[in-house]
């Protein structure tokens, strides 16, 4: 028994190690806050190939400072303000220089010139869990992918978008997989994003579809957003064969990029507060909902109160104004859903309690009918052994 236990142990083990170990995983290069500008091409000579390939390099510091709107200046002040010149292309030969060339300038030396110093606004962090569909499969950190590289390998100092980016190796490969863009558990995804420190997520899916061998690969892109899994927007792009996919999801990167970054603008690409037990805020439009129904709860009780329609009341007693509350509780199961019920319920004060959103194996929302503000419902439940955290708009309940 002991050796077939042993037996056991051994072979899961070697199961758990073959789905972390293997080629995966690309580390992100570090973010910088210079400014870039890529995909500038220049086509110049020279009397020998060295010499070429530094005017095609000055040449691109020069169209790379005009495509940014910069003042006119010398060459060697641009020169002074660059941080370093990326081939993505190029061909040399004698007397020749041809190339696709990006420049990076140093923000600090560049940007009150670009009218782009100072501090900048940013996004709450955001989990890039990227994933490519391509022949009928779905991978996120599997394996390496070239949709994985775009994202590792592209500078997003520039970006509105705190972009947090995992390298995809050991366990983060069984952590973020396709599967987890579908979960709803706020549970699960809160342990995912404190995991990576960040606040939520951003999901940019490429799918990726192949005409024929060597012929053209057309990309459909889809940008969501959120632990619901939140359509956003989508385009289309098409690469003319294999060898132009890269350039084609580097495109695809950055309209991504414009996409969130509109969003964020917008106000649509907020944490989700329900990811946050400590601070629970509702939006604008709820707070409304929620302040009118108070208000003609409030309106109700005080009609009541002054017709005399309660044969036992007496004309001492005040009528009693009633508030609705949201309340947040985490419900695993259906079952779940009737116990946190009943418990609400039976707490003194209650008059009426019932679900607005029911998400079983995540986090569900009731409405509370109480007779005080939301801090004396939260003194109730603690009193009926609730561990209770309270928000300035709603309170989180557990067992």
């Amino acid at each position: 028994m002991v050796a077939a236990g042993l037996l056991v142990l051994t072979v899961v083990g070697s199961m758990v190690l073959a789905q972390v170990e293997g080629d995966r995983g690309i580390i992100p290069v570090a973010t910088s806050a210079d400014i870039e500008v890529y995909d500038l091409n220049v086509d110049v000579g020279g009397k020998t190939s060295e010499e070429a390939r530094e005017r095609g390099w000055q040449l691109a510091m020069r169209l790379g400072w005009k495509k940014l709107g910069g003042p006119d200046m010398p060459d060697s002040r641009i020169q002074s303000m660059v941080s370093a010149v990326v081939v993505q292309s190029e061909q040399v030969g004698p007397n020749r220089y041809i190339g696709k060339l990006g420049v990076i300038f140093d923000r600090q030396r560049a940007g009150a010139l670009l009218g782009t110093g100072g501090e900048r606004a940013r996004s709450a962090p955001m989990l890039v869990v990227p994933l490519l569909h391509q022949g009928g499969v779905d991978t996120v950190f599997e394996t390496r992918t070239e949709w994985q590289r775009a994202w590792a390998e592209h500078q997003f100092g520039t970006s509105a978008i705190d972009y947090v980016r995992p390298r995809g190796a050991g366990g983060e490969s069984l952590l973020l997989t396709s599967g987890q863009i579908t979960r709803r558990s706020r549970a699960w995804w809160r342990n995912v994003l404190d995991t990576f420190g960040a606040a939520d997520v951003v999901m940019p899916i490429a799918q990726l579809q192949r005409e024929w061998p060597g012929g053209p690969v057309r990309g459909r892109f889809i940008a969501r957003y959120g632990p619901d899994n939140t359509y956003l927007d989508t385009f289309e792009l098409t690469a003319q064969n294999e060898d132009g996919v890269p350039e084609m999801l580097n495109k695809a990167l950055e309209r991504f990029d414009q996409i969130y970054t509109a969003a964020l603008v917008s106000g649509k690409l907020q944490p989700d507060p329900t990811l946050r037990l400590e601070q629970i805020e509702l939006s604008p439009a709820v707070k409304a909902l929620l302040e009118a129904a108070r208000s003609a709860e409030a309106g109700l009780a005080t009609a009541i109160g002054t017709t005399g329609a309660t044969p036992n009341a007496t004309a001492s007693e005040a009528p009693q104004v009633l508030f609705a509350h949201v309340v947040q509780f985490a419900t695993p199961d259906a079952a779940a859903v009737d116990a946190m019920l009943g418990a609400v319920r039976a707490t003194p004060g209650v008059r009426a309690a019932a679900t607005s959103s029911i998400a079983l194996g995540g986090t569900s929302v009731m409405r509370v009918t109480y007779g005080g503000d939301i801090a004396a419902l939260a003194n109730a439940l603690r009193a009926r052994g609730f561990t209770v955290q309270q928000g300035s708009n709603a309170l989180s309940i557990s067992r």
